[in-house]
């Protein structure tokens, strides 16, 4: 088991507060250290979530990322925007039920493109399964401030998604190095997270923890 995505984005909540997910203080370069220290702590995927930021920032953002991603041999994908995607050359993107298809994506982006799909049901993971969707976010598995208006997926269902698609799934939503254990036996591929490692001082250590606990899953 991996530690399949360390998603990174403007802002994330914990336990009520307000923090800056990819680092506790702002600017772009110490955000893009942060998510260095991530993957030097054993992430092995990276998703660029922002909902905040203008076009033109977030274009900056995405091709410092992709740059930093491709020197250190892990995939960068973009949460959301095909558009930006596309622009800074990254693996891939990860679309919503609510944003671009599955195969509007893929149609833009291309075969070689890693293409993540969302799902809450057992019908949407088939469907996105055969749209050609390469892997799954299912969730939120636990409570989450990140996403405010993100649907819970009971545990059951998260297996019976995972039953039912042959490709990876990757649990999202809410999970830390405290209740990551209880998602073993469900079946899935990897977890996703944001404050679980960058709302912490040392993120490298976060990352490694958590990627230990998620190894006996």
């Amino acid at each position: 088991m991996k530690l399949d995505s360390a998603e990174t984005g403007s802002k994330t909540e914990t336990r009520g507060e307000q923090e800056t997910a990819a680092s506790p203080k702002n600017g772009r370069a110490l955000r893009d250290e942060c998510v260095a220290q991530a993957i030097d702590g054993g992430a092995t995927f990276v998703q660029l979530r922002e909902k905040d930021l203008g076009q033109e920032e977030f274009l900056n953002e995405a091709r410092a990322l992709k740059k930093l991603c491709a020197e250190r041999g892990v995939p960068f994908v973009v949460n959301d925007n095909v558009m930006i995607a596309k622009e800074v050359g990254a693996d891939g993107v990860h679309v919503g039920q609510s944003d671009m298809a599955c195969l509007e994506a893929r149609r833009l982006l291309g075969p070689d493109s890693i293409i993540g799909v969302s799902a809450q049901t057992v019908e949407q993971a088939v469907l996105a399964e055969k749209q050609g969707a390469d892997y799954l976010g299912v969730g939120a598995v636990f409570a989450t401030g990140s996403k405010a208006d993100a649907e819970s997926v009971p545990l059951e269902t998260l297996k019976e998604i995972c039953a039912a698609v042959k490709i990876p799934v990757v649990a999202i939503g809410g999970i830390n190095a405290g209740n990551v254990h209880q998602l073993k036996g469900s079946g899935i591929a990897g977890i996703s997270v944001i404050s679980a490692i960058f709302a912490n001082d040392d993120i490298r250590a976060a990352t490694k923890l958590l990627v230990e606990k998620a190894a006996d899953l």
